[in-house]
């Protein structure tokens, strides 16, 4: 698979077989992952990967407290600004119609949202997670070198066969999370990312992109 065909068949895939993902492909991917670039080489992410018992201890724990309405941890971080100005509004209200949509599921229909959105916390059925922290010291720029760090773990897990689904869903969930792994104090948990091979039967909708000329400005002679 070359570059071109791992960017283009990336997606957020929100349903997995329990096809166990081989440690070595993960050890693989992950070594060649650390290439990825960031400022002075800080290479700030901090990476967790769990599969088998402690992966369903998490999904566990998790659950219980979804059936129980635990409510959310608070954000360490603000996922979307308070008021998105447009496009970007529109763009998160397709993505959402999409989304629903493509499960059968009716805009108004508050409590069948609710139970996909809770699908996050099983993983989407995969046996595989990647949960990813930063240090709360760093700043904007490292927060970007995480981002581009996370994309280079996608592209290669595409290499290799296998898709994810990044989620900062998990991140209303922290403490849950940090129970299972124990992760030092000044780490702030940036996202999950469910990891296996793709359940085909499960119904999905491809969202589309911008067109590049609303992206992008040439400046030529």
């Amino acid at each position: 698979m070359d570059v071109y065909e791992a960017v283009a068949s990336r997606r957020a895939v929100r349903g997995f077989t329990d096809r166990p993902v081989p440690r070595e492909v993960l050890e693989r991917v992950l070594s060649a992952a650390a290439w990825a670039p960031s400022g002075s080489n800080l290479q700030p992410w901090r990476t967790y990967v769990l599969t088998g018992r402690p992966l369903a201890e998490l999904k566990r724990r998790a659950g219980e407290r979804v059936a129980s309405c635990d409510p959310w941890d608070e954000r360490e971080y603000e996922m979307y600004p308070p008021a998105l100005k447009s496009p970007y509004r529109e763009r998160r209200s397709a993505f959402g119609h999409e989304r629903y949509s493509a499960l059968g599921i009716g805009r108004e229909d508050w409590e069948a949202r609710q139970r996909a959105a809770s699908a996050n916390w099983d993983c989407f059925g995969a046996p595989a997670a990647l949960f990813c922290y930063i240090d709360r010291g760093l700043g904007r720029p490292q927060w970007s070198d995480v981002g581009m760090y996370l994309q280079t773990v996608m592209l290669l897990l595409r290499a290799e066969g296998l898709h994810s689904c990044p989620q900062m869903a998990w991140s209303v969930y922290r403490k849950t999370v940090a129970a299972v792994l124990s992760p030092p104090d000044e780490l702030i948990l940036f996202c999950g990312m469910s990891i296996g091979f793709e359940d085909v039967t499960v119904d999905y909708a491809r969202t589309g992109r911008a067109p590049l000329e609303e992206m992008v400005t040439f400046i030529e002679d």
